[in-house]
């Protein structure tokens, strides 16, 4: 409504050319008038009166729809008659109108879901997306849209997101009693003796390789007044029993050395759920590891890592992720263009989530409508709406010309004779 196209100008065009055919058909019938009056007037015989009756109504009909017409746009001859220019006058209205009937008979619950069920939205979806090549669409439409999403977000905002969601995830919960009851568990299942297994076995291999660094760190560390040989003597004995240690560790599944550590695992684990102090230590412990900057990085580095992996993903076509993808929405598809339970559900989604918009905002949308006409110059809505309809109201001119004669004839026959 805030422009006037080339296309409206045709159409204005065409309005003026049936104003000068309705406004020609006017005085036609009113010079056919004249004329049978005077020939009534000369003489001339009957006709000339059913003419003029038929001319004289025609006459009248013009006149009272040319008026009608004109008082939709404008006052008729400038006259400010009352109930006249109703468009440029009652724009404002004829809006809230607008939207409140809209309001009632669109965007009303019942008018939705009926039409929406009539639609059959489940069924007619799951066909189009059984389709290999409509899957393949979607497929690729989701992954463009991924794509795009991922490179519109910013490394640096999303790590911060990421990095505070964790922490204060972290901060909110204590993770003592949960690393207790797991731990617990462990022990009681005998899954740390692998681990167990692991570091003896390590640590004994590492006594093999490394005996002359042992031997040489427990000499260094005697005081200086022994003799050498003596500080040798004891660095050997300290390494044989290191040795002797891991050796049976490792080779005895029942060496007390084992039995302590499972005793001290659970009694660990017991503090973690139920001693103060240790569940303090803990948490402690938690806010210094979350605090450093490491940490830190390595969520950043986490997000920039997975960001590349499901970018990679969602490029390439012959990936895991657009295959699972594609293969998920023809599973979708096939189910429900060929189940009518699943067809339902869809449906009741589709009209759920439908109502509850048209229901939710249906206030805005036909504020939409009413504030959008306010906005409409006057002059310039009507002006446009006239080019628009006014052709077609034209004719209303013209009917009426051409039924009020007929009319006006009619009734002068059936005076003339019942008068007769």
């Amino acid at each position: 409504m805030t422009t006037f196209s080339p296309a409206d100008e045709e159409k204005q065009r065409g309005v003026r050319q049936m104003k000068l055919t309705a406004t020609g058909l006017l005085l036609f019938v009113a010079l056919v008038y004249v004329l049978a009056k005077w020939a009534q007037n000369s003489g001339a015989g009957p006709w000339a009166g059913y003419v003029a009756a038929a001319a004289e109504a025609g006459m009248v009909g013009a006149l009272a729809d040319w008026f009608a017409v004109t008082a939709l746009f404008r006052h008729p001859l400038g006259i400010p008659i009352p109930h006249t220019a109703i468009i440029p006058t009652k724009k404002d209205q004829l809006g809230v109108s607008l939207g409140e009937f809209v309001g009632e008979n669109f965007l009303s619950e019942d008018v939705v879901r009926q039409r929406l069920r009539a639609v059959g939205i489940g069924s007619r979806l799951g066909a189009w997306l059984a389709v290999p090549e409509h899957a393949d669409r979607v497929t690729a439409e989701l992954s463009t849209a991924l794509r795009g999403a991922l490179t519109v977000l910013r490394d640096s905002d999303v790590q911060a997101v990421v990095g505070e969601a964790i922490t204060r995830r972290a901060n909110a919960q204590e993770i003592g009693p949960g690393i207790g009851k797991m731990l617990e568990k462990v022990v009681a299942d005998g899954g740390h003796k692998r681990v167990v297994d692991l570091v003896v076995t390590r640590a004994h291999d590492w006594l093999v390789l490394h005996r002359d660094e042992v031997m040489d760190a427990v000499e260094g560390g005697a005081p200086g007044w022994t003799p050498k040989f003596v500080d040798r003597k004891v660095g050997e004995r300290v390494y044989r029993e290191l040795l002797r240690f891991a050796t049976e560790m490792r080779d005895m599944p029942g060496h007390p050395a084992r039995g302590a550590l499972d005793r001290f695992l659970t009694d660990f684990a017991s503090d973690l759920q139920s001693d103060t102090d240790t569940r303090a230590r803990i948490e402690r412990l938690k806010g210094e590891v979350l605090g450093r900057g490491e940490v830190q990085d390595l969520i950043a580095s986490a997000w920039t890592a997975v960001r590349s992996m499901i970018v990679a993903a969602a490029e390439d076509e012959r990936s895991e992720l657009r295959l699972r993808v594609r293969a998920s929405l023809l599973s979708l598809g096939s189910r429900m263009a060929a189940e009518r339970k699943v067809q339902d559900k869809v449906d009741q989604w589709v009209e759920d989530a439908a109502v509850y918009v048209v229901t939710t905002y249906r206030k805005e949308i036909t504020s939409l409508i009413t504030d959008t006409v306010a906005s409409w110059d006057a002059e310039h809505t009507t002006k446009k709406i006239e080019a628009n309809i006014g052709r077609d109201l034209q004719f209303i001119r013209i009917n009426g010309t051409v039924v009020g004669s007929l009319a006006g004839l009619l009734i002068y026959t059936v005076s003339r004779a019942l008068g007769a």
